[in-house]
Parts: C-alpha cells; sequence; structure tokens
C-alpha cells in the first residue's frame, strides 16, 4: 500500500508534465521551461525509486545489495540542483549572473552525484536495508561520507530554495505569490526532514538508540515534494484557471451577440484539437463578442442608456455601475429587440466604430472622440462588466419595453 502511493504520486507529476512536453517541443531551447520540466520529471523519478517495491526491485536486478540508495541520493540530489536553477532562471534578473549562477549550481551539484556513486563503490554495504540504511551504515567507511555528503548537499539546496522563495514572495502577486508561498511552504517539510535526519545520525554517533527517528519521517519529504511540486506547477495552471473563469464569465454578453438567441453566428469554428486549448477558446469568445459589437454599432441609440443610467442611478446602483447597465441595455436592445438607428437631430447620438473596436469602458464611462461620436474601450475587463450588467432586471425591462414600442398592433 505505501508503494502505491508513491506511485500514485509520481504518475500525477508526470501526467502534469505530459501537458508540458508540447510547449517543450516549441521551446526546447528554453532554459527556464527545461529546468521546469525537469523538476516535474525528477520529482517522479524521486517518488518511484523510492518506493519499497522499487527498492527491492533494482537491488534484485542488479545483485548489488542496496544500490537503490545511491540511486535515489543521485535523484534527490538531481531534483534539488534542479530546483536551484528552476528558481534562478524564474527570478530572471541579470542574464549573464543568472547563466553563472545555473551553470555554478549544475556543476556543483553533478559533481556530488559522481561523488556519491564513487563512495558507494568503495564502501561496502552487504546487508539490504530498504527503510534505514543511513542509520544502519552510518559508521561504515565511505558510505558513512557518502550519506554524509548527501544530506549536506540536500540541507544546501532545501535552505537555499526556501529562502529565495520567501525572500521573493513580498514582491510579486497572484498565481506567483500563491505559488512560492506553496515552495516555501514545501521546502520546510522538505529541509525539516533533512533536519531530522542529520540528528537520528549524530546520535547514532553519539551511541544513542534514535535509528527510529530516521525512518519515521519519511512522510516529510513526501508531503514536502508534493507540495514544491505544486508551487512549480501553480503557475502555469493558475492563468488557465483565470481564462477558464473569464469564458464562463463572458458567456451571457457572448450569448447575446454571437450565441444561438442572437440568431447570428459570427464564431469562427476550432479545431477538435484545440478543445482543451483554454486561451484560445477565451480568444475566439472575445473575438466574436467584438464581431458582434462592431456589427450593431449603426442600431446602438443613446437613448435607451440614458434611460437606464437614470434607472440604475435611482435604484442606488453607484455612477459608473449605472453606466455600465446603461450600456448594456443599449446593446441589448439593439441586439434582441433590432433597434433601428435614429437621426442625431432627434436626440440620439450615434456610436461608430471607424477603425477601432465598439466596447465598454473599463470605468464604464463612454469617451467621445474629436468627431463627437462615442467610442467604447473592449479590453477584457470592460467585456466582463457588460457581460455581467446585460444579467441586471434594468437591462431586461429596457428589452421588454422598447420590444412592446415597435410591436404591431
Amino acid at each position: 500500500m505505501s508503494g502505491l502511493i508513491y506511485y500514485l504520486a509520481a504518475a500525477v507529476l508526470w501526467t502534469g508534465l505530459a501537458v508540458q512536453l508540447p510547449d517543450l517541443w516549441r521551446h526546447w531551447r528554453d532554459p527556464l521551461k527545461q529546468a521546469f520540466c525537469a523538476v516535474i520529471f525528477l520529482s517522479g523519478v524521486c517518488f518511484v525509486l523510492g518506493a519499497p517495491p522499487t527498492v527491492a526491485m533494482v537491488n534484485g536486478l542488479t545483485g548489488i545489495p542496496n544500490v537503490a540508495a545511491p540511486l535515489t541520493y543521485g535523484a534527490v540530489t538531481a531534483f534539488s540542483a534542479a530546483s536551484l536553477i528552476l528558481i534562478v532562471h524564474w527570478r530572471g534578473t541579470d542574464p549573464v549572473r543568472v547563466r553563472r549562477a545555473s551553470r555554478a549550481w549544475l556543476f556543483s551539484y553533478l559533481a556530488v552525484i559522481a561523488t556519491l556513486g564513487i563512495l558507494f563503490a568503495l564502501g561496502r554495504a552487504p546487508v539490504e536495508r530498504r527503510a534505514d540504511f543511513d542509520t544502519y551504515y552510518a559508521s561504515t567507511p565511505f558510505v558513512r561520507e557518502m550519506i554524509v555528503l548527501y544530506l549536506v548537499a540536500y540541507l544546501v539546496a532545501a535552505v537555499t530554495t526556501t529562502l529565495l522563495c520567501w525572500r521573493w514572495t513580498r514582491q510579486v502577486r497572484r498565481w506567483t505569490r500563491g505559488s512560492l508561498a506553496l515552495l516555501v511552504l514545501g521546502w520546510l517539510f522538505i529541509s525539516a526532514y533533512g533536519v531530522v535526519k542529520v540528528v537520528a545520525l549524530t546520535a547514532h554517533w553519539l551511541g544513542r538508540g534514535w535509528d527510529d527517528l530516521s525512518t519515521s519521517v519519511a512522510p516529510l519529504v513526501a508531503v514536502g515534494a508534493c507540495l514544491a511540486s505544486a508551487g512549480y506547477i501553480l503557475p502555469v495552471v493558475g492563468p488557465r484557471i483565470d481564462s477558464a473563469i473569464t469564458f464562463v464569465r463572458l458567456r451571457p454578453l457572448f450569448r447575446l451577440l454571437a450565441g444561438p438567441t442572437s440568431g447570428r453566428r459570427f464564431v469562427a469554428p476550432l479545431s477538435w484539437r484545440t478543445i482543451g486549448d483554454v486561451d484560445l477558446q477565451l480568444t475566439a469568445r472575445e473575438t466574436a463578442i467584438r464581431d458582434g459589437l462592431k456589427r450593431l454599432a449603426g442600431q446602438l441609440d443613446d437613448q435607451v442608456r440614458l434611460r437606464a443610467y437614470r434607472e440604475a442611478l435611482a435604484a442606488g446602483f453607484r455612477a459608473a455601475d449605472a453606466e455600465v447597465i446603461g450600456m448594456a441595455a443599449m446593446v441589448a436592445v439593439a441586439a434582441l429587440a433590432g433597434a433601428p438607428a435614429r437621426a442625431v437631430g432627434s436626440g440620439t447620438v450615434g456610436i461608430t466604430v471607424g477603425d477601432i473596436d465598439v466596447v465598454v469602458s473599463v470605468s464604464a464611462v463612454a469617451r467621445r472622440s474629436a468627431s463627437g461620436t462615442r467610442t467604447l474601450d473592449t479590453a477584457q475587463p470592460s467585456l466582463l462588466s457588460l457581460s455581467r450588467a446585460v444579467r441586471t432586471p434594468i437591462v431586461d425591462a429596457a428589452v421588454q419595453s422598447r420590444t412592446t414600442a415597435v410591436r404591431p398592433f
């Protein structure tokens, strides 16, 4: 059962890696992308190699007792190095300094991994120990040095990564800050695991029977690795979550302007291969909304907007929100009631597009161009405000009022 938990954790991590492989293929020279994929891959490798069934299988297949230990130590050391390199590239200060620091960490930890293998080959560990290898062989020449070197390299990476992430947390916001918070928490668990291991080894050298302390803290590193891996993945997943939420929030406006209820179809069909591309789906929806607004430019009646604006103010809405509701009413009436454009002399201000998109301003305040026409901002926050406003009762009442007014008797 314990082996199953290790394998499930590795499967989850490698599933996330599989999602990133197409992007890695397109940007295979990007050191940040390389480091990110290496961290996720090596994290999964650590879980697989650390699983008790894998330890037994590796030792049995090679015929070398405890050979799984240096392999696992090497994988954890490589994961530590990849984490440090990823953080260095992620912060992305001076490119020369980033490259120099990355190479320093890389070659240092490659030397550590090679030394681990040499020390294990020089030592003698004939009795297979799957769970307590480090404390059982804590006094064995060369094997002892291998264990100490592994723990030192491990703790250096853990403490350094924790401090770098903690300092950086105060400089960023949103998903990046949440990602760094997870990394700090995860590496604290990982650091605690290393500290407990050192305490157990020191107690062993002093003749105290604290060997069980070393084996009892294995869950710490598992929890820490999961949290750290989640922290590395969050900056990739987070923006996609934002895009998915925005996609859903734009649905009312999309259905009004380009969906089935509008009687119009302004949506370019996408390939089935793009179904999982949230950003592309969002772009298509925004484009359809903007195209729909353009087509309504000649039918937007400012008198409708003004009436809805006044009703919203009377209902207690703030001026900015009332302006959005007024714009939404004007768009909805044009879209659903097919309101004809009136002449300027009748008191209606014609809203035209010219060479720019028609939209609702982010502050919900319409701007007038030099020619006296009213232009509206099509930025994403503005579309979200408009989409939210089209569902208000005032907008619905405006549509019903216009529909009743134009209905033939």
